[in-house]
């Protein structure tokens, strides 16, 4: 069931105010730069994945490849979920400055976006969750299988395309006031490369080849990037549309357990929704959060 008003058009969601504010920053120029900044960091890691799969007959992986993946992955993930959503989208603990450089850093390699950029969205996000406003909600498009298929795609990776930039000044006034983070989030592109560049040289030394360097960028670089893409993007997708609703939350958020350990607990959504400056998402023993596990350490 849709639940954005037939009357509000896109234009009058680009122009609306929250605050005295607009909530993003109307301009070509820059909706320009982001979307095709969009478009190559999910085609170029998308393209790569279908080559390394396609390669498997010649290039067999062994646990190298494997293990530079998973690591990589995993490294990120915490960057994005521990990171960029519960410290510095939600402040939901504390943390000293290398501890805060090191997980905008980790976020910023998993190529979704600088901090800074990534905390607007996800504030708007939760400033109006699944009503007009929120940049990715599976939830306000037309009835039936065509707009129930048009929600999943818009949520799960389509928002992104459109280029919006979110008004920082509104929703992260703090990050742009913190002069550490700010430099790193001015960095964005090196850390993306340098997250490329980690698994390239581990992967060469360790096998003293070419190919154990090409192995590495593709399996430990684009490989990860596409999977940390399609596992937080689940959320705003999947967990949105499926999955248990504990509490009576003003949305459509709800917990998938399917997704919990590989978005290191974001997919406790629901729960999340109804405590969103918790540092903690799992509520119940076996409810996996190993971003709580994480952030206690």
């Amino acid at each position: 069931m849709s639940t954005q008003p037939d009357n509000i058009s896109q234009e009058k969601l680009l122009l609306r105010v929250h605050q005295g504010q607009k909530i993003i920053i109307v301009s070509d120029y820059l909706q320009t730069i982001y979307r095709r900044l969009a478009l190559a960091t999910f085609l170029i890691p998308c393209l790569v994945t279908v080559v390394a799969i396609g390669l498997l007959w010649y290039l067999k992986i062994g646990w190298l490849e494997v293990c530079l993946m998973l690591s990589m992955l995993a490294l990120t993930t915490l960057g994005i979920e521990v990171g960029f959503h519960r410290y510095f989208s939600h402040r939901a603990f504390q943390a000293n400055t290398p501890v805060r450089v090191i997980l905008a850093i980790l976020g910023s390699m998993a190529a979704q976006g600088g901090v800074i950029y990534w905390v607007g969205h996800h504030r708007r996000h939760h400033q109006y969750t699944d009503q007009p406003g929120d940049p990715h909600s599976p939830n306000l498009h037309e009835k039936g299988i065509v707009g129930w298929l048009q929600g999943l795609w818009h949520s799960h990776i389509a928002w992104t395309f459109a280029g919006k930039v979110p008004n920082s000044v509104l929703f992260a006034k703090d990050i742009l006031r913190d002069s550490v983070i700010s430099k790193v989030n001015q960095l964005y592109l090196v850390w993306v490369f340098l997250g490329l560049a980690i698994p390239t040289v581990i992967g060469g030394v360790i096998t003293e080849t070419w190919i154990g360097a090409l192995q590495g960028l593709m399996w430990g670089g684009f490989v990860r990037i596409f999977l940390g893409q399609q596992i937080i993007s689940a959320t705003n997708s999947i967990c949105h549309l499926y999955g248990d609703r504990p509490f009576n939350t003003n949305d459509r958020s709800t917990n998938n357990i399917w997704l919990a350990i590989f978005s290191c607990g974001q997919s406790w959504h629901n729960n999340h929704h109804a405590f969103p400056n918790s540092a903690v998402a799992g509520w119940e023993w076996w409810q996996i959060d190993i971003g709580t596990w994480a952030s206690v350490f």
